[in-house]
């Protein structure tokens, strides 16, 4: 796998990935990939190569890394979570990521989804809104070899205007409604994945936007997610 990885550019998480090799949550990674997300009806192998590549352990708080492969969201403080597995894979395949994508995502939490988006596609570009959590992924993210993602701390509902338009756009947070500066900056012929509403009664949106700008909206079932914060 490293091979391919570095043909793309960047040593896209090869760090994670010899670490991955060698950790001793390899098994039960297996186990969740196997189980929980292929068993589940995820088919795209590019997506399930990089949850088997993906070091979920190192991405939540080291009192719950013996719990990071049970398919469930873990807290990572500040009224956060990181996402099911099966979630974010579910999520990732939606998008459809390419290798010449450009994609953004609202609400980077521990930096995980990013992770996993980055070995998938060109470019991450992520926000949060949780100072503390903004800088904990950054330096995670870092560590771990993922050099193609830029963190931002800020109001993820503004989007990142400056990097726009974006392939990809994905949220991990559930807004009343698809924030209209996201959609603006989604670019023509891409496609956002967003939960949408209010707890209990959540549903994840696929949008696409046709090359005349229209948009194409389709639910892919029920979720549960943390409420999106707007920023102050």
């Amino acid at each position: 796998m490293l091979p391919r990885l570095w043909r793309r550019g960047a040593g896209l998480g090869c760090l994670a990935l010899v670490l991955a090799s060698a950790d001793p949550f390899s098994a039960a990674r297996e186990r969740m990939v196997r189980l929980d997300i292929e068993a589940r009806g995820v088919r795209n192998g590019e997506v399930l190569r990089v949850m088997r590549a993906t070091p979920r352990h190192l991405f939540v708080p080291p009192a719950l890394q013996a719990e990071a492969y049970a398919d469930r969201p873990l807290s990572i403080g500040f009224s956060a979570t990181i996402s099911q597995p099966y979630i974010v894979a579910l999520m990732t395949e939606l998008i459809e990521p390419s290798p010449a994508h450009r994609v953004l995502e609202v609400g980077t939490g521990s930096g995980y989804q990013a992770a996993v988006l980055a070995q998938l596609v060109t470019q991450v570009y992520t926000i949060e809104i949780v100072p503390e959590l903004a800088q904990s992924a950054r330096e995670t993210l870092a560590r771990l070899g993922y050099h193609n993602v830029t963190v931002r701390q800020g109001d993820g509902y503004q989007g990142w205007p400056e990097a726009a338009p974006f392939d990809r756009i994905i949220l991990t947070a559930a807004p009343l409604a698809i924030p209209p500066k996201l959609i603006d900056q989604l670019q023509r012929g891409g496609r956002l994945v967003a939960p949408v509403g209010e707890l209990p009664h959540q549903e994840l949106v696929v949008v696409e936007k046709k090359a005349d700008g229209s948009l194409r909206r389709r639910s892919a079932g029920a979720v549960l997610f943390v409420p999106m914060r707007p920023g102050v």
